[in-house]
């Protein structure tokens, strides 16, 4: 459903948030263990997203990825928006360039909704919202 940049970076972001709900600051081998992804693919995801404003970062050795209170109520929709663009909340659900009410594809109005529902799930799930849930460890990101 996500390309696997977004898949990493919703993972990312989320293991970022509960770092940063501690208090804390995550560095990159801190992020790859925790998420089981390649270094050098998430390091450039994350240094996209400080770009885009999602995540902050701070060099040297004390240094590494935090949210602040404001990004931390950053949707999964945001992120999801930041790495692979609309596409999944807007497009036709067979790929269709053109797909509309006017002219739809055999499935448009029942993945219209299954599309609205998982949109307005994601908006809803803010990164700051899966830290206790993780800490108990009744959710996993790996």
């Amino acid at each position: 459903m996500f390309s696997k940049t977004c898949e990493y970076a919703i993972r990312a972001m989320i293991f970022i948030a509960q770092q940063s709900m501690k208090g804390e600051k995550a560095g990159i081998k801190q992020v790859v263990k925790g998420i089981d992804c390649p270094e050098h693919f998430i390091a450039k995801i994350l240094q996209e997203l400080a770009r885009k404003g999602l995540v902050l970062s701070v060099k040297g050795p004390n240094g590494g990825f935090y949210l602040e209170k404001t990004q931390l109520k950053f949707s999964l929709a945001d992120v999801i928006r930041a790495v692979d663009g609309d596409k999944i909340f807007s497009g036709c659900g067979l790929g269709l360039a053109e797909c509309s009410e006017i002219e739809p594809c055999p499935i448009h109005k029942d993945f219209k909704k299954i599309r609205n529902e998982m949109h307005d799930m994601l908006n809803n799930a803010k990164l700051g919202e899966f830290t206790e849930h993780l800490d108990n460890k009744l959710s996993f990101l790996k």
